[in-house]
């Protein structure tokens, strides 16, 4: 058995290992599905409603995919801007690190009182939240480019735009990956957080709606699609990284982002 399959056995092991321990918590406890429900009630709850989930399932899913896609295509321009620019850099970055450090919960309000409840303000909130990282990371890597390589490029006759194409731009794809997989997980929080303040679909409504009825098995189980979605989405992301950056990644290492 060679050393990646074992790996990745010694990985499943863990997650099996993981839910029954809960399981068995539960059960040696006493515990309440009030405060913690089972896996099984989690996973029966999930079957049984989830021809009633599913609408809200892709609800949250067009919005936050929505969301993901304007926040990457904002990042990639405002971090290419930034770049490869010293006064963009120093006029726009601490207003990205302000605007950063403002609790998306507290935009909510302000989106549903220019848009309406509705998707709009769920999608500009996971816009507002992914966007930060992909900036970040992309200036970063145009900005930390080899100035002997731009000096020779000079020399070589090549114009910035075509350093910025030929050798900027694909030395990002690492990092633009990298916060790719952190984007889509902050998309999805900021979508969730506006469902359960301004919409009447979605997950995130489920999960308000299930709280206040007390059912903490249907709350866990909305827990578990978003982990499930954000998972995939994850998956799908780091597949074609390697695909796209494979000659940034050094064989046999072990990349933990």
């Amino acid at each position: 058995m060679n050393l990646g399959l074992r790996q990745k056995l010694w990985s499943f092991g863990l997650i099996v290992a993981f839910f029954v321990g809960w399981q068995l918590f539960c059960i040696v406890s006493g515990m309440s599905d009030l405060i913690l429900p089972r896996p099984t009630d989690v996973l029966t709850t999930l079957i049984a409603r989830f021809p009633v989930l599913w609408p809200h399932i892709v609800q949250t899913l067009v919005t936050t995919m929505t969301g993901f896609a304007f926040g990457v295509g904002l990042g990639v321009v405002l971090g290419a801007i930034i770049g490869v620019s010293k006064v963009a850099y120093d006029t726009a970055y601490p207003l990205l690190v302000g605007f950063s450090s403002i609790p998306k919960v507290a935009v909510v309000p302000i989106f549903v009182l220019w848009f309406g409840s509705g998707s709009v303000p769920a999608i500009l909130t996971a816009l507002s939240i992914c966007f930060f990282p992909i900036v970040v990371n992309i200036a970063t890597g145009l900005a930390t480019t080899e100035p002997e390589m731009e000096d020779v490029l000079k020399a070589l006759g090549a114009s910035k735009m075509d350093i910025l194409w030929n050798v900027g731009l694909p030395r990002t794809m690492p990092f633009f990956f990298a916060s790719l997989k952190v984007a889509v997980s902050y998309a999805f929080v900021g979508a969730v957080l506006a469902e359960t303040v301004a919409s009447n679909r979605g997950i995130g409504n489920v999960m308000m709606s299930a709280s206040s009825n007390f059912n903490v098995p249907l709350v866990f189980a909305c827990l578990f699609i978003l982990a499930i979605l954000g998972v995939a989405l994850y998956v799908i992301f780091s597949l074609i990284e390697g695909r796209v950056t494979g000659w940034a990644t050094r064989k046999n290492d072990v990349v933990a982002t």
